[in-house]
């Protein structure tokens, strides 16, 4: 496949940024969507990507923005909604990939790369079943897609071991829900490059991968794990299920909700997988806890 001209929507996120610098280096032209990049988001993307600035979900702006690509990748996400109805998980995931795929097809472009998450469209939680929604638009779409659904992504600056590593900075005893919630957390390189693999290999269009770190963990030894990296001595409570629920009901309410109601639901589901598809791509899955001072900043 002769694809050199790649768009990505959620280029300037935490995958985003790894996969734009992940394609310059094969030479391909990479153009990020957004709708507004600050400075201090803009210098953490490599220096040579185009940024296009409007409205996503304005069809006449996508449409413009396809035109003449080879591909489009839809890393677009959030973790959490400002109430807990699901609008917002369905305006993210569902309505923007329909826009997407509307988009594509109005101008001839065929190649998709959606990402999606392990375990979507299973369970109670809104994300998980907004993503599977958005999984099922991509594969009625028509279009020449794949689909990836990672475990909890890792990576210097992520959302998992260095959200932990700030809260253990000052607390002694960490209280956890579920902490015997299980995951395979993958590391953000081998996502990149499973994109990547998937634009240069026709027999990955119209498959779906998953993609998991080759270790299990439990969230307990996330934390865990965590302080150890720093040296610190830290008492991590697995809370009985009605107190979890209670915490989640409680950072619902807080400022960045450090837990919410739905992320509470999607516990409830392991985020493991038997069949990881970075193998099958010829990538070997890193392991996490050698990594682990690179992506606390530490090494």
């Amino acid at each position: 496949m002769d694809v050199r001209n790649v768009v990505i929507l959620g280029g300037s996120g935490f995958v985003g940024r790894h996969l734009a610098a992940r394609l310059r280096h094969e030479g391909r032209r990479v153009t990020i969507l957004s709708r507004v990049l600050d400075a201090a988001r803009r210098d953490k993307l490599p220096p040579d990507v185009e940024v296009r600035e409007g409205d996503v979900y304005d069809p006449a702006f996508l449409r413009a923005a396809f035109a003449g690509t080879d591909a489009v990748v839809n890393l677009t996400g959030i973790l959490n909604e400002h109430g807990d109805d699901g609008r917002e998980f369905e305006r993210v995931f569902v309505a923007l990939t329909e826009h997407v795929i509307a988009a594509m097809h109005a101008v001839g472009v065929r190649r998709l790369l959606q990402m999606s998450a392990l375990r979507a469209g299973e369970g109670d939680s809104h994300y998980l079943q907004a993503r599977g929604r958005a999984e099922q638009r991509t594969r009625d779409s028509n279009l020449d897609w794949t689909l990836f659904r990672p475990s909890l992504i890792a990576g210097p600056g992520d959302g998992l071991f260095c959200r932990f590593d700030a809260l253990l900075r000052y607390a002694p005893v960490l209280p956890i829900g579920r902490a015997e919630a299980r995951f395979q957390p993958v590391w953000v390189g081998d996502v990149a490059e499973a994109y990547a693999h998937a634009l240069n290999d026709a027999g990955t269009i119209g498959q779906r991968y998953d993609l998991v770190g080759p270790d299990v963990m439990t969230l307990a030894e996330i934390v865990r794990m965590t302080a150890a990296a720093r040296g610190r001595r830290r008492l991590v409570l697995p809370l009985p299920r009605a107190l979890g629920r209670l915490q989640a009901e409680v950072g619902e309410h807080l400022p960045g909700k450090p837990i919410s109601r739905d992320n509470w639901r999607s516990l409830q589901l392991d985020s493991v997988s038997a069949d990881n598809g970075l193998p099958r791509l010829g990538i070997a899955p890193t392991p996490i806890p050698p990594q682990l001072p690179r992506i606390l900043g530490i090494a």
